[in-house]
């Protein structure tokens, strides 16, 4: 995400009543009562990519009796979590299309969803606000705020940069996103992140080790 120097990222968290979610209503119209959308990413073309924990029973339902992409899908015991890939509706397209990107969403009741968005200024988080408002979602702001240094001990490059991984889900097993993606959104080649990752944590291993 480029920056103005001297510039930092908002974090801004809303919550919203979103019926436009496809994999929302998809689940509900199989008639799935219980399952609970983790994460949803936006990609370049348009799409939507939802993190879902549901039973594996329900899962092989959805790949039975829709067409809807699955992307991966991971057992453990009873349930499993699996990325499906549908279009984007108005409230993913608005964050991204303003030059912010979303980090983290998911469902908290009917209908309602809590997205976490990186902006680049307040302006930008004010209109991202402003066009949902006017497409009717009606957004209740939880929370924004400025990113602040927490140490000195890393430049504002790497501090940032480690901050927007972590955050992500960079370091998640499996991965929430990738170097690639995560530096299109930073606005920087992936060597460049990489290098900038690769500093910033011998810094802090460094700094660790000498200090217990």
């Amino acid at each position: 995400m480029g920056r103005a120097k001297g510039e930092s990222p908002y974090r801004v968290s809303i919550e919203i009543v979103n019926k436009e979610c496809k994999i929302l209503r998809l689940l509900k119209d199989l008639g799935i009562p219980r399952f609970t959308v983790l994460d949803v990413r936006r990609l370049r073309r348009g799409v939507s990519r939802h993190l879902v924990r549901i039973s594996r029973g329900d899962l092989n339902k959805v790949t039975k009796h829709s067409s809807v992409k699955l992307k991966n899908s991971v057992a453990f015991g009873d349930e499993a979590t699996a990325w499906f890939e549908t279009e984007g509706c108005n409230v993913c397209n608005t964050i991204i299309s303003k030059g912010a990107f979303l980090m983290t969403a998911w469902s908290v009741g009917e209908d309602k969803f809590i997205y976490t968005f990186v902006a680049p200024n307040p302006e930008t988080a004010q209109d991202i606000i402003s066009i949902l408002e006017s497409l009717n979602f009606k957004p209740r702001v939880l929370g924004i705020g400025r990113y602040s240094r927490r140490t000195s001990l890393l430049t504002e490059k790497q501090e940032v940069a480690l901050w927007l991984a972590l955050e992500t889900g960079f370091f998640d097993h499996p991965k929430k996103i990738g170097i690639v993606e995560l530096s299109r959104r930073l606005k920087i080649s992936p060597s460049t992140l990489s290098e900038i990752l690769r500093r910033g944590m011998r810094r802090l291993l460094e700094n660790y080790f000498e200090t217990i």
